[in-house]
């Protein structure tokens, strides 16, 4: 006999009564993981999937049918929704504009969960200001031939060079393949800054390690090496929120992380089954992000300090992996000017 699956059920989300169709639908087949599950499991995060979203226009990936089915990727809330669930209006280069889901509160959350929303794709900036990001997103992204244990060594080095410029840097498994590292900014800058400040920090990461890093865009230049996705700081890009499920069908987490535990941790460490007992005992690990904010302007004059790519490149054998004598300049001018207010911030929020 086929089974029926159950009509509704309704939620208190908060303030909230969510209601939720067909709660029995197995969206996450190896899992066996329902769409009840998958609110269940928001419910069990809260603070952290409303942290990782709060007050920024957020594209939406969709699943009907379950992971094994067709992905929607969705940028616009449907038009008819409840009035307690809140957009923010982003524009395209073409003139047409969207109004993207922009989470305050859980409900919010499990409202697009009985969409079958899996994950939440967020952009770097938030609804006050779209155009100009406070986040600087590391996307550490491991090609054919690698491994994620070499995403973790070269996490290790972006660990690194983030110390030695001030930065404090809060790393989270992709939930697939990669790491993202996030780093607080002051939102003073639009987005192609940010992309370059990202890029002038990848290619350091390259410099030093350049065996196993690549930033060359091209897929066929970038052979069996990790590429450092600076791109994912252009407009209009996003990467899985912390927090969020992933489409696949074992149901894997993007997961907040310290950098004491990175070593030793496997994509599929944390699940929607695994997930809300961590939450539970620790808590969000990156509750301090917004607290630790860091200064754009030390890989800016990076970027500016730097020569030709190509140069760049022919000197990597002569090199050490210490920073060139201009980063390493430009780098204490900029950081003398830290205030102190912003390196106690630091101090509080530093994990691992």
């Amino acid at each position: 006999m086929t089974r029926v699956a159950s009509p509704f059920v309704e939620l208190e989300v908060g303030e909230r009564v969510v209601k939720l169709t067909n709660p029995d639908k197995v969206l996450f087949p190896k899992a066996r993981k329902t769409k009840l599950d998958l609110a269940q499991y928001y419910i069990s995060v809260s603070d952290g999937i409303v942290r990782a979203l709060y007050e920024r226009p957020t594209q939406l990936r969709r699943f009907p049918d379950g992971v094994t089915g067709e992905m929607i990727y969705q940028k616009r809330v449907p038009k008819h929704h409840p009035d307690w669930v809140e957009t923010a209006r982003v524009t395209f280069p073409s003139g047409r504009h969207a109004d993207e889901l922009c989470v305050t509160e859980l409900a919010q959350v499990v409202w697009a969960a009985n969409l079958a929303v899996v994950d939440f794709h967020p952009w770097p900036s938030r609804r006050r200001d779209t155009e100009h990001p406070d986040e600087l997103r590391i996307d550490i992204d491991p090609q054919p031939g690698t491994t994620f244990k070499d995403a973790k060594r070269v996490a290790a080095l972006v660990r690194e060079v983030l110390a030695e410029v001030g930065y404090t840097g809060w790393p989270k498994t992709s939930g697939n393949r990669g790491i993202h590292v996030y780093c607080r900014i002051e939102p003073d800058w639009e987005f192609p800054v940010v992309r370059r400040a990202a890029l002038a920090f990848a290619r350091e990461i390259e410099r030093r390690l350049p065996k196993k890093v690549t930033t060359a865009w091209w897929k066929e230049e970038r052979g069996r090496r990790v590429f450092i996705d600076y791109n994912q700081n252009a407009r209009d890009r996003t990467v899985a929120s912390a927090y969020s499920v992933r489409g696949r069908s074992d149901a894997t987490v993007s997961a907040p992380v310290t950098w004491d535990e990175l070593p030793d941790v496997e994509t599929e460490d944390f699940t929607m089954a695994t997930m809300p007992g961590r939450f539970a005992q620790l808590g969000d690990v990156h509750a301090r992000i917004d607290d630790a904010v860091c200064d754009l302007g030390i890989l800016l004059e990076w970027s500016s300090a730097r020569r030709p790519r190509g140069s760049a490149r022919r000197r990597t054998r002569r090199t050490s992996r210490r920073c060139p004598a201009s980063l390493r300049a430009c780098s204490r001018r900029v950081r003398g000017r830290v205030t102190d207010a912003r390196r106690g911030a630091r101090s509080a929020g530093s994990v691992g």
